[in-house]
């Protein structure tokens, strides 16, 4: 699925209708999310939170013409999953900002090393950052794009056991495998179809 302006709110129709979008995209978000450190967390996107993503950029900026409006649209929109996978936002974050420059120049290269699992499927490595580089030489940065591809197998199993982890292999933030909530799962299967 991809949004088009005919899905978006005026400016003034967002702002009137704004607090109770939020509050609905809040409880949507409670289910949509694991932590595999204190640290690190993978936030899963979906139609809604990046409509209400889209939303909140155009309040923000100021944008009503149409070609700004095609801009955040083609920037966000391929962050929803489109059936066959999972999408999300990986997340470091470090409150102090000399821990996090010392542990993002420790993590190098994370974002090729985070994973999920079906069952005793493979584990499927996220393909991250397609829109742009996000590290250097020096550091990784503290937000990351992610796609995790499904096979029709893993999704059919997926909606049948209801069972999925996630984890990460890198050294300095190694992750043997979180299993995720039933909420949490339930709600990440209706982004996929079979």
């Amino acid at each position: 699925m991809t949004l088009t302006r005919n899905d978006l709110l005026s400016l003034e129709e967002y702002s009137s209708r704004r607090q109770d979008f939020k509050t609905q995209v809040i409880d949507h978000k409670k289910h949509r999310h694991v932590s595999l450190t204190k640290y690190a967390r993978l936030y899963f996107e979906d139609e809604m939170t990046i409509r209400y993503q889209i939303q909140e950029m155009l309040r923000i900026e100021k944008v009503f013409e149409a070609a700004g409006i095609q801009d955040e649209l083609d920037a966000y929109n391929p962050l929803i999953p489109n059936g066959s996978n999972l999408k999300a936002t990986f997340m470091l974050e470090y409150d102090d900002v000399e821990l996090r420059k010392v542990e993002l120049s420790k993590l190098i290269g994370v974002e090729d090393q985070v994973w999920i699992q079906v069952e005793d499927f493979e584990k499927v490595y996220a393909i991250a950052d397609e829109d742009l580089e996000r590290e250097n030489d020096e550091k990784t940065s503290s937000v990351h794009f992610m796609r995790f591809e499904l096979s029709e197998e893993m999704i059919k199993s997926l909606k049948q056991t209801q069972s999925l982890i996630a984890g990460c292999d890198h050294l300095n933030l190694p992750v043997e495998g979180i299993k995720l909530q039933a909420e949490t799962v339930a709600s990440l299967t209706e982004d996929l179809t079979s």
